[in-house]
């Protein structure tokens, strides 16, 4: 897209869509309940939970394999603006698949984009990394190391 074209580009809607996807459901919860001048929405696909595949691959680069099925719940919404947002979570909590889906129709709202970016995105994104950091430091602090010592050939 055109970058003056005050739409967001792919690589962007992913990163914050995957961030919905990642918070915490009374957090986001919480922040709807404190956002100003809530929109009205209606219900393009009503929430629904079904099971989603999920595919490796060995090392990153082989062959794919089916890893086995993940519950998934997506919901589709459109503002009375006429933005229509997508919300796709794990589990089955299907108000937290309508808040993600809410409020990527906000952020595709050039006048609300900057707004809900800082008083949502940009904090779900940084506790999504705090709880990352801990749980590494958590098995970091349980890491074991083993080595081996040549055998002296008497």
């Amino acid at each position: 897209m055109a970058p003056d074209s005050g739409s967001p580009d792919h690589a962007d809607r992913s990163q914050w869509m995957r961030t919905l996807a990642l918070a915490d459901p009374d957090w986001l919860e919480n922040r709807w309940a404190t956002l100003p001048d809530r929109p009205d929405f209606v219900h393009v696909r009503a929430p629904e939970t079904g099971l989603v595949m999920v595919r490796g691959r060995m090392s990153g680069t082989g062959d794919p394999f089916n890893l086995g099925e993940m519950t998934m719940t997506r919901c589709s919404v459109r503002l009375r603006g006429g933005a229509v947002g997508h919300g796709y979570v794990r589990g089955r909590s299907q108000r937290h698949a309508e808040l993600a889906a809410v409020f990527d129709a906000l952020m595709q709202d050039p006048a609300r984009r900057d707004g809900v970016a800082a008083a949502v995105i940009g904090p779900a994104r940084r506790r999504h990394e705090q709880r990352q950091r801990a749980i590494a430091e958590a098995a970091a602090a349980t890491r074991v190391e083993f080595f081996t010592l040549p055998r002296e050939h008497a």
